[in-house]
């Protein structure tokens, strides 16, 4: 019996996209997301506050109880395990706000208006904080804080201590670190064939960002506050040793001091340091043709 000579049915290639074409797909893919309807886009927005939310569950966990290990391999115990969250944005789908940054190259080739993108930005960042704080609530009212001995619970409280104590000017550049590996991440996934192939680019990056102690808007929106909340828990407070100074840890300090210099960081370091660079490298002439 003469075997076939090909396939029955074509099969598509699985060689990655190289940059150009991935430039292109970014492109696309920005209009597609500014296309959607209102109710499509916040939905998927509070689908992905909440998985980075569990993203940051995970890494405290992770992190809990290892103040004998070196602060390097802690964090990237933290980090590798916070991939977690943009896994689920990626592959499960949903809009998360620091990722939805390269829009701008579909707004740069106006492909889409500044008033679309703005509004995309503006309601996904809602959506995302509507889906942490849920989150939060949940996590809080599993009392999961105090596993471990209540070092789930310690660990929470220094992560939000750290991330409120820092200088407006130090947060915005750890915001714009953040973010530009973030949107390297999603970059990455613009030229992946298989499921696989976007897991596997988005691991690096996002666990180096977490490892370095940059800032992310959305994850900030879960750490810090789960401290807050942890920090009203008075009588299991009072069973706790090693605590952190919780005096400045305020939802002022959350917003004025983290979320705010952090979202700008964040804009820039993925709209101007990715985005734009990107658009620039491959795209600037072919939108002025």
């Amino acid at each position: 019996m003469q075997e076939p000579e090909g396939p029955a049915f074509p099969v598509r290639g699985l060689d990655a996209l190289p940059p150009a074409e991935m430039a292109r797909k970014a492109e696309d893919v920005g209009v597609a997301k500014a296309g959607m309807d209102v109710p499509k886009i916040f939905v998927l927005a509070v689908l992905a506050g909440a998985f980075i939310a569990m993203g940051a569950v995970f890494a405290t966990t992770t992190m809990a109880g290892g103040e004998a290990l070196p602060y390097g391999v802690k964090r990237l115990l933290g980090g590798t395990t916070f991939t977690l969250g943009l896994v689920l944005v990626v592959v499960a789908g949903a809009e998360l706000f620091t990722g939805n940054n390269l829009v701008v190259m579909a707004w740069a080739s106006r492909r889409v208006t500044t008033a679309r993108f703005a509004a995309n930005l503006a309601l996904v960042y809602l959506g995302n904080l509507v889906g942490a704080l849920a989150t939060v609530a949940l996590m809080l009212a599993a009392k999961q804080y105090a596993f471990g001995g209540g070092a789930v619970g310690r660990e929470a409280l220094t992560i939000a201590v750290a991330k409120t104590n820092l200088g407006f000017g130090q947060a915005v550049a750890l915001g714009m670190l953040c973010n530009a590996l973030v949107c390297l991440a999603v970059w990455l996934t613009y030229s992946a064939r298989t499921t696989t192939d976007r897991i596997l680019a988005v691991i690096p990056p996002i666990a180096a960002f977490v490892a370095a102690g940059f800032e992310h808007s959305v994850a900030n929106m879960y750490f810090i506050p789960i401290g807050l909340l942890v920090k009203t828990q008075d009588a299991w407070l009072a069973g706790q040793e090693g605590l952190p100074d919780l005096s400045g840890l305020t939802w002022g300090s959350f917003v004025v001091d983290n979320l705010v210099p952090v979202t700008i960081g964040n804009l820039v370091g993925g709209a101007i340091m990715v985005g734009a660079v990107y658009w620039f490298v491959y795209l600037r002439r072919r939108a002025s043709a």
